[in-house]
């Protein structure tokens, strides 16, 4: 259902921008295209930006970064033979 309506949506678009663009020279067309793809490509750029940038601004305090802590092993583990190394029995 939601696929249907994007093709027909995309369909819409496809067939609007054809019938803006169609009637233009060759020469037209490539400016036009050159223009929408830097004015899309700087807003796209803009909003990553101004994203990342805004990010932990307004919640700052709120975000607090903790090291993680130590797991504390059981017996079992520590009588395992890595531990063994750093025994020294010189008997």
């Amino acid at each position: 259902m939601i696929r249907k309506i994007i093709n027909r949506i995309s369909e819409w678009l496809e067939d609007r921008l054809r019938s803006i663009i169609g009637p233009l020279s060759p020469d037209a067309r490539v400016i036009v295209i050159l223009i929408m793809l830097f004015v899309f490509g700087a807003g796209s750029i803009y909003m990553t930006v101004s994203s990342i940038y805004n990010m932990g601004k307004k919640s700052g305090q709120g975000m607090q970064i903790e090291h993680i802590k130590r797991l504390e092993l059981g017996q079992t583990q520590k009588a395992d033979s890595i531990n063994q190394i750093n025994r020294f029995d010189y008997e």
